[in-house]
């Protein structure tokens, strides 16, 4: 289903019947469907790409080894973000990003994806941050976030949490991310799930949805 298809069904209050039946065409084998490990923490389902737009499920489970990021866990989107939460809880923890010299505590990345992975390259620019106001989502709210807003998605220790994730691309903008001053340019794989993991995925979002 496409980006406006999608949406329409979160605006309508049909998000879980539509995550529901979409987690189980996964289950039969849905075409081609592998969840990845995201370096931010959770496994993505991804299930539409149609240009600058997407559609996604993002899963947080400790029954999933994830990935590490090799940056840290604040950072911007080079798309505009619609956060559905399908259970569980997320807090979207803004942060306050300020330019720095030599008191500068982290530097900005830029990613920029590839067939194979992420390429993260330092900037010059140097930064401090502080958190700034951190936002609590539960089963059924939703939630934008603009591209180029600094932030950091993060579930309780322990927690399980779905959302769908509706990202469209805004031109002229870029992913980044804050990591350690020292840190050079570097190559992050894309860890994908084998069959037996995605199939665990799907299970687990469907056991909370059904």
């Amino acid at each position: 289903m496409s980006y406006q298809g999608v949406y329409d069904e979160l605006t309508r209050g049909r998000a879980r019947a539509w995550a529901l039946a979409a987690i189980s065409g996964g289950a039969r084998g849905l075409r081609g469907l592998r969840g990845v490990r995201h370096p931010l923490g959770f496994v993505c389902l991804p299930l539409e790409r149609d240009g600058g737009e997407g559609v996604c499920i993002h899963l947080w489970s400790d029954s999933l080894a994830p990935a590490r990021s090799t940056t840290s866990q604040i950072h911007c989107h080079s798309w505009d973000l619609v956060s559905h939460i399908l259970y569980g809880q997320v807090r979207n923890v803004h942060a306050v990003v300020t330019d720095a010299g030599r008191d500068a505590t982290h530097r900005v990345f830029e990613a920029v994806s590839g067939p194979g992975g992420d390429r993260i390259s330092p900037t010059p620019r140097t930064v401090r941050h502080e958190t700034g106001l951190v936002e609590v989502f539960g089963p059924g709210d939703t939630y934008t976030l603009p591209s180029g807003s600094f932030h950091s998605s993060v579930v309780p220790e322990g927690g399980e949490a779905a959302t769908i994730a509706l990202g469209r691309g805004r031109p002229g903008s870029r992913d980044l991310s804050l990591g350690p001053l020292g840190t050079g340019g570097h190559h992050v794989p894309r860890q994908t799930l084998d069959t037996e993991e995605t199939a665990l995925a799907v299970r687990l979002i469907a056991a909370h949805l059904s």
